[in-house]
């Protein structure tokens, strides 16, 4: 396959043992994974070494509140960081926190996060993310499973922090805000026993003592990271300096052979959580290059202020931030007049057909991009030159249509925490993997492992099934769950769960779940989350949950309507009311069961993946009820339990 060099034959199954698919691993990595670079032995030195080579580049910015109003970012230099980082560093190890300690970290991105992770590198601490997207409750569950000594945190979590005694208090002894801290809240934290500091009283905590930084070696783990999980408890994901390392030389790989490699000059914002894989290693990345990062304010409405004045080069987002800009720059054509929405279309349709025709996206409409596209630009600072999506995957329209406008690459990745993060990713100038994750990044191999209780053949002519994955970047296991580690990690190969099918051109595609499959009443097989895939597709839906069990005979769905789409229908066909009525009305129901039978017809679905009954619900999908992860990835046992009444009654309205 293209972009792709097999290393590995496939082989049927034998033994009552599924069949496995060939093992690939990208081109550019044909003659052997990337070394790492030399000096770096693990993540302290990725710091220390751009430190040593570029002391006065700008490290970490945040903007500069004067009066109540941000005003320009002030930064501070890679030496500037560094010695922050040794002082505080010294002032845990005074705190008595060891080599293979624990220290927490609850709160927004900002300085303060990157320098306590940096310092826990240093000594050779397990740096533990507390989620500051799942609140109190897991925040209890992480201090407690991790045994986390020492905890960092934002000024405005301490309230938030307080909630999970005195459970905490029989590990957590010290707890250091990133700002301030009252005399009310020492004196609450000294009740159960607990030291607490204001960030400048802890900078000079470890003053008069000295501390020798450990010797750290790759295999040492540099971060426990607690997945959300879509059912139970939250796993603490071991991630070793080797992982991280391995992962920064395999994406310094790729962007080098895509002609996209990073520099000095180069920023980046941060503002997907630090507590995920995600930011971190691109983070981890940007450092290992000397180049800069600045923060934001922690307001979503603030976002795209931050970002016209700090003019990002690398900008990264999940899915539903895209969404959104997709939403605006739609909303922004349908209201600019008819010259202006023909004069955007004409562009539009001329640049995309050049680009599908092999241009580079920088050279098939230079006239348009600087007189229509460079709007678009200047929205997200004018510098952008690489927008990566990741977390869940990217509607294939919005893939395109932000392809086109942005004049950047705009490219999708997949990953998990397992793996360290990115472990595909989409070429550039590539329109034949819209909808893809792309090839491997070079310092991994992949195969697919027949699924056959879900009909897919790792060794088919169109192969698919479950991903599985090989190499250093792969996780150290779970946190005192090795039980749980032997059903993902057999023979080498980590086990993703994702259903994966590969295309002609090397790219992959995520088509499925293998867990989320449900067995009805007749014995029939439904792949859910392929469902809802097919039928997500429709312009009406914003999102969708379909439901069913082995003691009935079909499926049942509850929708996030598009509240614009229902709207305009109800508008052209005569019903009357608000988007929450209009979301009970059966009109509206048919209208949207139609749409949904419509598409089953057209994708030759069979009759028992024929959705029967729909419930629309006008408030979207969200975290605060417990229905989505912080990465939007639907809580399944959690959405049947919100909606187990909701369920009950569709299924009696069919009987």
């Amino acid at each position: 396959m293209k972009h792709l060099i097999e290393v590995e034959k496939g082989r049927n199954g034998a033994g009552g043992a599924p069949s496995i698919g060939p093992a690939y691993r990208s081109a550019f990595a044909k003659d052997g994974f990337p070394p790492l670079a030399p000096g770096l032995e693990c993540c302290w030195d990725v710091l220390r070494l751009s430190m040593e080579r570029s002391p006065n580049n700008r490290m970490l910015g945040r903007r500069e509140v004067v009066d109540g109003k941000a005003g320009e970012y002030v930064w501070l230099t890679y030496k500037e960081v560094y010695d922050i980082v040794l002082k505080i560093g010294a002032s845990i190890r005074s705190c008595g926190v060891e080599k293979r300690g624990r220290c927490g970290i609850y709160g927004v991105n900002c300085p303060e996060w990157v320098i306590s992770m940096e310092a826990c590198n240093a000594h050779g601490i397990y740096c533990v993310p507390l989620y500051d997207s799942l609140g109190a409750g897991a925040v209890e569950f992480i201090i407690c499973h991790a045994e986390v000594q020492l905890a960092f945190v934002e000024e405005k979590k301490i309230a938030e922090l307080m909630k999970s005694f005195p459970t905490v208090a029989k590990f957590l002894k010290t707890v250091v805000s990133f700002g301030t801290i009252t005399s009310e809240q020492k004196v609450e934290f000294e009740k159960f026993g607990l030291s607490s500091y204001s960030w400048d009283e802890f900078l000079i905590l470890g003053n008069n003592q000295k501390f020798d930084l450990p010797l750290n070696v790759r295999t040492d783990i540099c971060t426990i990271m607690y997945t959300s999980g879509t059912t139970g408890e939250p796993k603490g994901v071991m991630v070793s300096n080797e992982s991280i390392l391995t992962l920064l030389a395999g994406v310094s790989r790729l962007l080098e052979s895509m002609n996209e490699q990073l520099h000095d000059d180069d920023v980046y914002l941060s503002y997907l959580p630090l507590a995920h894989i995600f930011d971190r290693v691109i983070e981890e990345l940007f450092i290992f290059h000397g180049a800069s990062i600045g923060f934001w304010r922690g307001d979503v409405k603030l976002l795209l202020e931050d970002i016209g004045l700090l003019k990002p080069s690398i900008f990264c987002a999940v899915p539903r931030v895209l969404d959104r800009v997709y939403k605006g720059l739609q909303d922004k054509i349908s209201s600019g007049g008819l010259l202006k929405k023909t004069l955007f279309n004409v562009a539009y349709r001329y640049k995309l057909r050049n680009m599908i025709r092999g241009s580079k996206h920088e050279e098939a409409a230079r006239i348009f991009d600087n007189i229509v596209f460079n709007k678009v630009k200047q929205g997200l600072g004018g510098n952008v030159r690489l927008i990566l999506s990741g977390a869940a995957p990217l509607a294939t329209h919005v893939e395109e249509f932000l392809r086109v406008v942005t004049c950047a690459h705009v490219l999708q990745g997949y990953g998990l925490t397992e793996t360290c993060g990115g472990t595909f990713v989409c070429l550039p100038n590539d329109l034949s993997m819209l909808g893809t994750v792309g090839p491997p990044v070079p310092n991994v191999d992949v195969r697919l492992e027949s699924v056959p209780e879900m009909g897919y053949d790792a060794l088919s002519d169109q192969p698919r099934g479950e991903i599985c994955i090989r190499g250093k970047t792969l996780f150290s296991g779970y946190y005192k769950r090795e039980d749980l580690t032997e059903e993902v990690m057999v023979g080498g190969w980590f086990h993703s769960g994702d259903i994966g099918e590969w295309l002609p051109n090397g790219s992959l595609r995520i088509i499925d779940r293998k867990k989320n499959i449900v067995k009805l009443s007749q014995g029939e097989y439904v792949a859910i989350e392929n469902l809802e895939n097919i039928y997500g597709l429709i312009a009406d839906i914003d999102s969708i949950w379909i439901y069913g069990n082995s003691f009935e005979a079909f499926i049942v769905a509850v929708i996030n309507p598009n509240k614009e789409a229902i709207e305009r229908w109800a508008q052209e066909n005569g019903v009357i009311g608000e988007f929450s009525s209009l979301c009970e009305n059966p009109k509206v129901k048919e209208y949207i069961l139609a749409e949904l039978n419509k598409t089953a017809k057209l994708k030759k679905l069979r009759g028992f993946e024929f959705i029967k009954a729909i419930h629309l619900d006008p408030v979207p999908f969200d975290i605060e009820r417990d229905l989505l992860t912080p990465t939007f990835k639907k809580k399944r046992p959690q959405m049947l339990k919100y909606y187990q009444g909701v369920i009950n009654d569709l299924y009696k309205s069919i009987k």
